[in-house]
């Protein structure tokens, strides 16, 4: 590689973010040189590997956290409806992508699954009518099914329902249009489809540093990891897609915007089972509600998984912590990461954020007994020996400085871009990997204003609903639904 060389674009990072922006520009701006550097074997091994994250396809259908009970009680649907519209956005994407022939066969990364709520108890079966009434008239959450009764549960999914108590209070939604997505092979295929348009991937290749240069290019230094070679490149724009490794290169890029961010990693564990008598009984994600303290990831949930074909049954998450920002990195990474502008909003929040320490505790003190505990609270029958546990991907929550609270810890995702639009990129977690093209469009309209108005006829050609807000508008909330569940194969 000659160190004089110079691209359009680099991105850093194997994972669904970087895979969907090289979709995205390669099909923008056909003449650009795109070049990849993944510093594993595969792309989609980390984050975007589905074993490593939940796979729900995110679209606030089921996760309760995206609707929290206000101090007075109310329900808000806001969040919700933005974070399904977001998943729209994806979901017409992918939809786009597949009909052009650019996606292999849907059921290859995307499948139909319920997604269910499930409640016990008086005062969660209270909230949970609550947000029933605040989205049933939502154009975007269609045919929201609501019971109480345990045969009604049962006739849904057997397993919530069988040898449960009939006596314990419990409630439960339904949308049957929910959905399952495997983002590490939908990853893998975008990356596919982008090498054969002339982006280049390089896997084994570690960016370690980057720096502006003169003429406003970034030069990258890359090493081989298989034999140790360095080598150097120049790019015109470069996205730090790197997830949890993404804070230190922009750390090292020097960008004033990235100074008070810092990173708070959260491991995890799943149960996992591919018994299928128990498979066949269980067909939808069902997500109930976070224990005390507990970050909105950690929300507990008992899925359906389809990877590479084959379905499983998940359970989970089992929170931890570790210091690494990676499940293949160093015990060094979150040590490493403090700096002076950062430590401030960092002792803030360990400060502030006692329950969620006091939870992480009790979760990595808990053995595999307690584990299966949870998952029968979900399972009455569930037996230790048809599960296995398996050590999910790590999440690094962001952290920031807040004029008010001095830093706060922030639950999603974080786009980072620097004033000339020339380097941009992501820290944070859920809802992530679903709402990855909303994510990457906003990256682009940061980083590129000059060229929107010429992309934004072929970004309405991709994406119909880009620019525009389906909830508002039933009809063309009604016919994205029908149109993308038609392209993907899915239930409308």
């Amino acid at each position: 590689m000659n160190s004089a060389e110079t691209v359009d674009v680099v991105l850093i990072g194997g994972g669904i973010m970087s895979a969907t922006l090289g979709s995205l520009i390669s099909r923008l701006q056909p003449d650009w040189s795109i070049r990849v550097y993944e510093r594993l074997g595969e792309v989609a091994q980390e984050s975007s590997n589905a074993w490593n994250n939940a796979g729900t396809g995110h679209a606030a259908l089921c996760e309760l956290n995206y609707m929290p009970e206000n101090p007075d009680g109310s329900v808000s649907a806001a969040k919700a409806v933005s974070i399904n519209e977001q998943f729209q956005i994806s979901r017409q994407y992918w939809a786009y992508l597949v009909s052009i022939g650019a996606l292999p066969e849907p059921h290859n990364f995307i499948n139909t699954a319920p997604h269910m709520t499930f409640v016990r108890g008086a005062a969660n079966i209270e909230y949970l009518k609550k947000r029933v009434a605040a989205l049933k008239d939502q154009p975007l959450f269609p045919d929201l099914e609501y019971t109480e009764d345990l045969e009604r549960i049962a006739e849904w999914t057997p397993l919530l329902a069988k040898k449960r108590n009939p006596k314990q209070k419990v409630a439960a939604t339904r949308i049957v249009s929910g959905t399952d997505v495997d983002f590490g092979a939908l990853t893998k295929f975008l990356f596919t489809d982008i090498a054969e348009r002339g982006a280049e991937i390089h896997t084994n290749h570690q960016v370690t540093r980057l720096k502006r240069q003169k003429d406003g290019t970034w030069r990258l230094r890359v090493k081989h990891l298989v034999g140790g070679t360095p080598s150097s490149v120049n790019a015109r724009f470069v996205f730090v897609g790197a997830g949890g490794g993404a804070l230190a290169l922009l750390q090292h890029s020097g960008i004033s915007e990235i100074k008070g961010f810092g990173g708070f990693p959260i491991s995890g564990q799943f149960l996992r089972t591919t018994n299928p008598k128990l498979v066949a009984q269980h067909q939808a994600k069902v997500y109930g509600k976070a224990a005390v303290g507990a970050p909105p990831m950690s929300v507990p949930h008992l899925d359906t998984r389809v990877v590479d074909g084959e379905t499983a049954l998940l359970f989970g998450p089992y929170a931890g912590f570790t210091p690494k920002f990676l499940k293949t990195s160093t015990w060094f990474d979150l040590p490493f990461s403090i700096r002076l502008h950062n430590l401030g909003p960092m002792i803030q929040v360990g400060l502030k954020n006692f329950d969620l320490v006091k939870y992480l505790v009790g979760e990595l003190m808990a053995n595999r007994e307690k584990k299966m505990q949870a998952l029968r609270e979900f399972m009455p029958t569930a037996k230790t020996e048809d599960w296995e546990l398996i050590t999910a991907g790590q999440r690094v929550q962001v952290m920031k400085k807040d004029p008010e609270k001095g830093g706060i810890l922030q639950f999603g995702t974080e786009v980072i871009t620097g004033a000339d639009g020339t380097i941009a990129g992501l820290l944070g977690a859920s809802p992530g990997a679903s709402t990855a093209a909303p994510i990457m469009l906003d990256v682009i309209a940061r980083c590129f204003p000059d060229r929107m108005a010429e992309w934004e006829p072929k970004l309405r050609e991709m994406i119909p609903g880009y620019g525009t807000t389906l909830s508002s508008d039933p009809a063309a909330a009604e016919a994205s639904l029908a149109e993308t569940a038609k392209a993907l194969q899915i239930q409308a």
